[in-house]
């Protein structure tokens, strides 16, 4: 969403972290306002800020609980979903 000069607005989403993102996160779930218009972009976003190491390539992204693509347009109140592979055992 743009106005009407063209700048990108703010929008508040809430973003959930899973597994080890989590732990590297230290927190489950945080509400942030941000200009990023895709999940890429948000988690590019998240990983600088926080440092994370968990590789774009190997998550899994959900929003409004139900898989989407990392291209996928997130639009104001959306909740994503961060999901690293998990192993077991």
């Amino acid at each position: 969403m743009q106005d009407s000069v063209g700048a990108f607005l703010v929008q508040r989403l809430t973003v959930q972290y899973f597994a080890n993102l989590r732990e590297e996160r230290g927190v489950s779930d945080e509400t942030r306002e941000t200009q990023a218009r895709t999940p890429v972009q948000l988690y590019e976003e998240i990983a600088n800020e926080y440092h994370l190491t968990v590789a774009l390539s190997a998550l899994r992204v959900a929003v409004n609980d139900e898989f989407s693509t990392m291209d996928a347009v997130l639009k104001d109140g959306d909740v994503v979903a961060f999901i690293p592979p998990v192993a077991g055992g």
